[in-house]
This record gives C-alpha cells, sequence and structure tokens, in this order.
C-alpha cells in the first residue's frame, strides 16, 4: 500500500471467472474503505517549476502553500498541480518567497493536460489527496507515510520511541475504488549518530574508533531531523567535515555547514565530525537528486532494528508489547484513523471539495475456508486432520515419520570443555530416543572436542570430514557469523555433507522447562532425516507427472553488486504418489545482467533432474512455477521477461508438452483479515471485491499464528496452461503450505518458496558462491 501502484495487466479480457466455489462460504472484515465519487468533473493538470530551483519538496510545498488565494484549492506533490478552477493562462509566473533565502524566487506554472475520474492519473490525484487530508491531522511525514507524534510510546530503557502510523493506498479493485490503511510503526532512537560516535570515540579513539563506527553504521537507516526523511548509510568519510565544501548544481561551492543553514535553517555544533556518505535514492523523482550525498551525525537519528538489537530477546519483546497488535487492537485503530479523517474539520473540507465521500465501514466481502488437510506419517493409511490452527505438533511425535533414512556413520564436534561434551553427551541421548519413536535410526556418533578459535575448530573440523561421514553435528559455543560460514563453506562446497549447527546454549538443560531439551531434540530428528533424504510427513497429492518450483533471489551480503537465485524443486512421477522428489540449484546474478536467463537455465536443469528420477524418456505435463522475491515495480519485468524466457526454453526441449503455470507469490502485503474480532482460519480464500480486475489473483491465509494479526499472502496468476480450474489450483497452493519441514505446521507460502528463501540466505550471506551439485537431491540447507 505505498501510493499509487503499478497497474500492469495479466488477465486476457475473455478470461474465464477468477472467483472458485470450494469451501465453506463466509464472511470477512478488511482494512479497506470504500470512496465514492460524488461527481465526475474534469481537473485540470499543471506542472510547477521554481526558479531558482528549491530542492526540498515540503519547501516548496510551503512556499506554494502562500497563494492558496490566487489559484484556490489544490492538490500539489511538489511537481505536479491539480485545478478545479482553470487559470487565467496555459502558463503563469508568481512571485514567491524562500523563507530561507534572501534571494527572489519565481515559480512557474504550466498547463499540461487535464484528468478524468474514470483514468489511471485520476487514481494518483486521490492519492495525493488523501494525503492533503491527513497532512490536516497533525501527523509528522516521515518518507511517504504519515506517523503520530501524540501517540509516540517511549522506551527509555533502551532509548527508542515508537511511532504508530499509517501507510495508505487508493486504488480501483475488483468493484469499486478503495482506501487501504495499513497500521506500521517507526522505531526512533532517542540518540543522534553523533551522540553514538562520541561514545565510541571515548572508549577507543583513532582508527579502532573509526574502523567501529563505519562497521556499526554501513546498512543503517538514519532519519535527518531538518526534514525526517531516511536515508541508508554506504560509508563514512572521515576526511570530509561539515567545514568541507561541495558543489552546487549550478556550479557554486558551498560548505555543508552553510549548505544545511541556508537551505534547512539548521545550525552544526562540531566541526570535525566525519560525514555519511548515502546510498543514492532510487525513484527520487523531484530536484532532491541534487542533494549532497552527504549527511551530518548531528542532524540524524538512527531509525529501525538492528542485527544487535535482534539479538536482545527483552529489547524486542518490549517492542512487540506495542507492535503485535490483535485483530480488536489493530480494528479499533482503523475505526479511529477513518473517525479523525471524517471528523477533522479540515481533513473533511478536502474530501468535500474533490466531491469524494469515504464509507464509515470497514469493507466486508465474501471468503470461502478449505477443508482441514489430511496428512499421512509413519502409518502412511492413516490420515490425520491438519487441526483448526494447521498445527500438527503432538500427531508428528506420536505418528513416526512418512518415510526415514538411517543415520549410522556420523559425528558430533563440540567445545573443549567437559561441561560442553557433557550436554552433548545428554543431547545425543535424547536425539536416538526421539528418533526412535519417530521411526528413524540414529547410531552413536564419533564425538571430537575443539578449542573455540575459529581456526582450531575449523582444523577440526576438517579431520571429521575425512573420514567421509554422512552427516556432521556442530555445536558452537555462540552464534559467531565466520564460524558458521568456515563450517558451511568446508561441508557445502569444499565438500557435500549435510551438517546441523546448534549452539551450547540450546542444548542445555532447562529447569523452567523441564521439556526444553527433548522439544529440541524432536526438531532436530526432523531435520536429520530431512537432510539424509527423508520425509517426515506428506499430503495427498491428486496430480501426477508435475514439478512445482520455488525460486528466490537474496543479495550476496559481500558484494554489492551480486546476488543469487535459489531454485528448488518438488517432482512427481507418471503415477500419482505422495512421495516427491527433491531438486535444488543456485544461480549467481551479477548487477546488470538479465535474471530472466538463470531461471530458465534453473528450470532446465530441474527437467533435467527429473529425468534422471523418473526415466530419459519422462517429462512432466505441468510446472507450477512460485516466484518469490519480486518487488514494487518488478511485475511488467517479470511478465515480459521472465515467463518468455521460461516458456522459451520449455518449447526447445519439449514443444507443446509442458504446461506452465506461473505464480507470483507476495508475502509483504498491507491487506488484513478479520473474522468475527478474530484471526480467519487456516484455508481461507478471498478471491473477489478486494482482489484486482486486470490480475488473476487470490488471498490465501494457510497458517495461524499465536500473536498478532495475521497476514495473508498474495498469489497472482500471470500466465496458466495448466488446463486446472481456479479451485484446483487455489486448492493445491493450499496443499503446498503444508509441506515445509521446519515447522510441524503450514506456513504462509508454499513449502518450495520457503525452501528457496532458506537456500538462497545461506548462498548470499555465508557461502558466496555456488554449492556442491552432490547435495542438490537433498534438503540439505534446512
Amino acid at each position: 500500500m505505498r501510493g499509487l501502484q503499478e497497474v500492469v495487466v495479466t488477465r486476457a479480457p475473455n478470461a474465464r471467472s477468477k472467483q472458485g466455489t470450494l469451501g465453506m462460504k463466509f464472511r470477512l472484515q478488511t482494512n479497506y474503505f470504500r470512496l465514492e465519487r460524488k461527481e465526475q468533473p474534469v481537473i485540470f493538470q499543471h506542472h510547477v517549476d521554481f526558479l531558482p530551483p528549491v530542492e526540498d519538496v515540503r519547501l516548496r510545498q510551503a512556499m506554494f502553500q502562500t497563494q492558496r488565494p490566487v489559484v484556490g484549492p489544490y492538490i500539489f506533490d511538489g511537481m505536479q498541480l491539480f485545478l478545479y478552477n482553470k487559470l487565467s493562462s496555459d502558463e503563469v509566473e508568481l512571485q514567491v518567497k524562500n523563507p530561507y533565502s534572501v534571494e527572489p524566487c519565481k515559480m512557474r506554472i504550466r498547463r499540461v493536460g487535464t484528468v478524468t475520474m474514470t483514468s489511471e492519473k485520476a487514481l494518483q490525484m486521490l492519492n495525493l489527496m488523501q494525503r492533503q487530508a491527513m497532512a490536516s491531522l497533525k501527523l509528522i511525514q516521515l518518507n511517504r507515510n504519515f506517523f503520530d507524534p501524540a501517540e509516540k510510546i517511549s522506551v527509555p530503557k533502551y532509548n527508542l520511541e515508537l511511532y504508530p502510523g499509517y501507510i495508505t493506498s487508493i486504488r480501483q479493485h475488483e468493484h469499486d475504488i478503495l482506501l487501504g490503511v495499513q497500521i506500521t510503526h517507526r522505531v526512533l532512537s532517542t540518540e543522534t549518530v553523533y551522540n553514538k560516535y562520541r561514545k565510541m570515540l571515548s572508549m577507543a579513539g583513532g582508527k579502532a574508533c573509526h574502523d567501529e563506527f563505519k562497521k556499526t553504521m554501513i546498512g543503517t537507516v538514519v532519519m535527518t531531523m531538518y526534514n525526517n526523511k531516511t536515508y541508508t548509510i554506504a560509508d563514512v568519510d572521515f576526511s570530509t567535515t561539515p567545514s568541507s565544501s561541495f558543489k552546487l548544481a549550478n556550479g557554486d561551492l558551498i560548505t555543508f555547514k552553510l549548505y544545511f543553514y541556508s537551505t534547512y535553517n539548521v545550525k552544526i555544533v562540531d566541526e570535525l565530525q566525519p560525514m555519511l556518505v548515502t546510498v543514492p535514492q532510487k525513484g527520487r523523482k523531484h530536484a532532491e537528486k541534487t542533494e549532497p550525498r552527504m549527511l551530518v551525525p548531528e542532524l540524524c537519528r538512527l531509525t529501525g532494528i538492528s542485527e544487535e538489537m535482534r539479538k536482545d530477546h527483552q529489547l524486542m519483546c518490549a517492542i512487540a508489547n506495542h507492535t503485535r497488535l490483535t485483530v480488536d487492537q489493530r480494528i479499533k485503530r482503523l475505526e479511529r484513523f477513518n473517525a479523525r479523517l471524517l471528523n477533522d474539520l479540515e481533513s473533511h473540507q478536502v474530501f468535500s471539495y474533490w466531491k469524494t465521500e469515504l464509507d464509515r465501514r470497514l469493507m466486508d466481502v465474501p471468503a470461502r475456508v478449505l477443508a482441514q488437510e489430511n496428512l499421512y506419517f509413519g502409518r502412511r493409511d492413516l490420515a490425520v486432520p491438519a487441526g483448526p490452527n494447521a498445527d500438527w505438533s503432538a500427531a508428528c511425535r506420536s505418528s513416526g515419520m512418512f518415510k526415514t533414512e538411517k543415520l549410522l556413520n556420523w559425528c558430533a564436534i563440540c567445545p573443549d570443555t567437559d561441561a560442553a561434551e557433557g550436554y552433548l553427551h545428554e543431547f545425543i541421548q535424547h536425539l536416538t530416543t526421539v528418533a526412535r519413536g519417530l521411526g528413524f535410526t540414529i547410531a552413536q556418533p564419533m564425538v571430537a572436542r575443539a578449542s573455540n578459535t575459529v581456526s582450531a575448530y575449523l582444523d577440526k573440523l576438517r579431520s571429521l570430514v575425512n573420514r567421509d561421514p554422512q552427516l556432521i553435528l556442530c555445536v558452537v559455543p555462540d552464534d559467531r557469523a565466520d564460524r558458521y560460514r568456515m563450517i558451511k563453506k568446508l561441508c557445502c562446497i569444499d565438500r557435500a555433507i549435510p551438517t546441523q549447527v546448534l549452539r551450547v546454549r540450546t542444548i542445555m538443560p532447562n529447569v523452567k522447562y523441564v521439556h526444553h531439551v527433548r522439544s529440541v531434540a524432536t526438531k532436530v530428528a526432523i531435520q536429520l532425516n530431512c537432510k539424509l533424504g527423508g520425509i517426515p510427513w506428506m499430503v495427498k497429492n491428486p496430480l501426477s507427472s508435475l514439478i512445482v518450483i520455488g525460486y528466490d533471489v537474496c543479495h550476496d551480503t559481500s558484494m554489492a553488486d551480486r546476488s543469487y537465485g535459489a531454485l528448488v524443486a518438488t517432482m512427481y512421477g507418471e503415477r500419482a504418489t505422495p512421495e516427491p522428489r527433491f531438486f535444488s540449484c543456485v544461480e549467481p546474478h551479477a548487477g546488470g545482467i538479465e535474471l530472466s536467463s538463470f531461471i530458465s537455465t534453473g528450470i532446465a536443469k530441474a527437467i533435467r533432474a527429473y529425468q534422471n528420477v523418473f526415466g530419459s524418456d519422462q517429462l512432466p505435463r505441468r510446472i507450477f512455477f512460485y516466484r518469490d522475491g519480486v518487488g514494487d515495480g518488478q511485475l511488467e519485468h517479470v511478465v515480459k521477461h521472465e515467463v518468455n524466457a521460461i516458456r522459451e526454453r520449455l518449447q526447445i526441449g519439449a514443444p507443446d508438452r509442458l504446461r506452465l503455470t506461473f505464480f507470483v507469490v507476495t508475502k509483504r502485503i498491507g491487506t488484513r483479515l478479520f473474522h468475527n474480532g478474530n484471526n480467519p482460519p487456516p484455508g481461507t480464500i478471498v478471491d473477489d471485491q478486494i482482489t484486482l480486475p486486470e490480475r488473476t489473483d487470490f488471498y490465501l491465509v494457510s497458517q495461524s499464528v499465536r500473536h498478532g494479526t495475521v497476514s495473508p499472502t498474495s498469489y497472482n496468476i500471470i500466465h496458466d496452461e495448466s488446463g486446472l480450474t481456479v479451485d484446483q489450483l487455489q486448492a493445491y497452493t493450499a496443499k503446498q503450505t503444508h509441506l515445509y519441514y521446519n515447522w510441524t505446521g503450514a506456513v504462509s507460502v508454499p513449502a518450495v518458496c520457503q525452501y528457496a528463501h532458506k537456500l538462497a540466505g545461506l548462498v548470499g550471506q555465508y557461502l558466496h558462491q555456488a554449492p556442491n551439485e552432490r547435495l542438490d537431491r537433498h534438503l540439505y540447507f534446512l
């Protein structure tokens, strides 16, 4: 829900109905409000220039506001101007005053066209109108979103403030124009970046401080206090200070100190502090691109949650207590926001002037819930319902696993202390006991100890690798990334040995939770079986001769211009057997190179793997491709390039034999669904009213959550040759959410997507190159 979103038509004009009928019907509330146009007038659109240029959008808006008596009511985003009133001529020039400059300023208004309320441009105008209405509610704007300082929550123990806010979007949905409202929060530090720098300087001066400060700042997001904008930090420049000069767009030299004073009326105290280098802002359209890419630490506040903060369980709980809203709390916030928009005089006048009426009620929509999925464990003929919460933890412990391997030749390594080795032996005892109950045979491992240094640990690990075990269990003293990286590189690249890494504290007995170690042992036993080729549980598979593929992309944390595309496939042969075979591969992707060629190459590898398993003369009839990781603005590219590249590759090997169905999977969406003040049940499908007319799309709630509000997942079927009904595609997608073996419950996306996400993360963060191909038939990355 970020402003005007892209409208990419992926649905044919004569396409069949996209509404299914399977399941029990009921109704849900949503976080949308209807927006009705009382009239359909013509609106005049203009382009506004400032001479000399004014870089800050909000300053341009403030300067334009002084001309309201001349132009009348308006909508202005800093460059585009919309008016009901027709100006005296097609081009008007007005004198305006810049409060931060003595130089006279002109504002040139040029008419560029008209907007009818049935056009796409009208939706952009309505979004700007909505933002204008919100501006009257005494909210502060951070980037594109609005936050309520009156409702801010202080967390003084951690020097944090939480600002509740709103993300809004007006869009044409299936039958109506709807205003979507998402409740959000912004985490802000009460300290400036300069405060952080001074603290580090007091603890360790010189190069050590510089290195640590740079390491801490790179990748963080800061908010500038003079214009409430956020920037990502790319570097720290210790050779540049506020007294340094830079060149303006007109060629003039100016110091940073003078620039910030003349532009934003802010004074900089410490002229010797280093400068923060920002990542270039993509998509910023106006004159901000002429701003310096340097920021002053003194004028910046840290935002968001750092990795260090995420490791602090108490801190994360303190934040979650305020940000994780129950359904009832979320509904009340939405209704309160709606009431403020309608009852505030200025806001009401904005809606009224632009002939627009906002409904007071949350929109309700038709929905369906599918029957509970049946799962099959050790007793393959016994169907076990997934349960009302799609959680089968108890059933898994008592029913055994669907298919098990034998772990007979394996090793375990732990820190070089008697305590750590004692915890390990006790854990192995629990592990073998629970594995026996799951039908999984685990022999006693060879146990080795290694000192805590990374090099010593790696040396000991190499000696174990040379024994060619089936698997190595690595118990580590802490979560040091370099140690984890070396373990995974040695065993996933140099060799092809599955590993399981656990911290000592994870396997330690817990006096408060006596079943802790046994619970961990159960999860580990399931993972070990998967990594060896076993299958914990299955659902009934109604389709044969099929490859189901999940695809995700992860950026390389060590190389800014490199990414990795991870593909994970489950393959079903000609006979409709419930037991799939797995395949995975990773393709590196350098910046500027077309991603579609890598995707089509990965699919070709999956087809070859299918033939290796089921016979060289065998080809799948259908391929379901679930594409995750499609960001804002990328849908058109996926439709035009990725789908076509895959189809062309499929035509090479088997013209007209391979039927492709391409789903775009989106988890990070603003849509929320409510059922009688609670979350909707797992298996809920919505495919009308809040869906989009240009798409064959649906929302699926596949999982349950213990706290807060569940988030549905959006599925957009952008290409379909399957010959299956909408009901069949929706139901099969729901089935796939039950097959992620790292969790004894349904997940928010098809399992292959979650597997691809795990694999892409492993490679992008730790391996930095494709894994050993001898691992590609197992779920070694769990």
